[in-house]
């Protein structure tokens, strides 16, 4: 089982980006499960979401304390939460930012694999909007394998209509444009 959790902001589609995983995986055979975790709910409070994708039915419907995979939507985060706690040894944590791996890895202490692309900018550019959910569902896609660009165009178009396009085409710039560093 691969677990992921995500990190952001009330409005920037943190508990989307885990739905969208969740239905990626289900639409390919697999089994998925997506949830959030909410403090106060308003636009700007931050939010947890979580993901579990497997191979066989996911019964777990707990908070991912352990998780394979952390994505962290709004690089402010990084000055107030801990987003590497309790990652696996052997996981990866995905940045929107545009600092380079040696300033990110000073600011929060982490050593382990690390993916970063420059959510916000490709987000700006190609939707208008500085929404990084479906963008850094990009950086997630090249940075863990776990699914695939293709596999997410359907869910994609489902939940976002006639602007789906826009978010394929920034979530296909972010796959391009994502840094894996182990």
């Amino acid at each position: 089982m691969i677990e992921m959790r995500f990190h952001g902001r009330g409005g920037q589609g943190a508990v989307t980006s885990a739905e969208l995983v969740a239905q990626a995986a289900i639409d390919t055979g697999k089994f998925a499960t997506a949830f959030p975790s909410f403090g106060p709910e308003r636009r700007g409070a931050p939010v947890v979401a979580f993901a579990r994708v497997d191979e066989q039915p996911v019964r777990t419907r707990y908070k991912v304390y352990k998780p394979d995979v952390v994505v962290v939507l709004d690089p402010s985060l990084l000055e107030i939460a801990n987003p590497a706690e309790g990652l696996s040894e052997g996981g990866i944590l995905i940045i929107n930012s545009s600092e380079d791996a040696d300033a990110i890895r000073k600011k929060i202490s982490y050593s382990g694999r690390l993916a970063l692309t420059d959510a916000s900018t490709i987000a700006k550019e190609v939707i208008g909007l500085p929404i990084t959910n479906t963008t850094m569902v990009g950086a997630l896609v090249k940075g863990t394998g776990v699914l695939t660009v293709e596999s997410l165009k359907g869910p994609f178009q489902r939940r976002f209509g006639k602007i789906a396009s826009r978010n394929i085409e920034a979530m296909q710039r972010a796959f391009e444009e994502t840094k894996i560093y182990e």
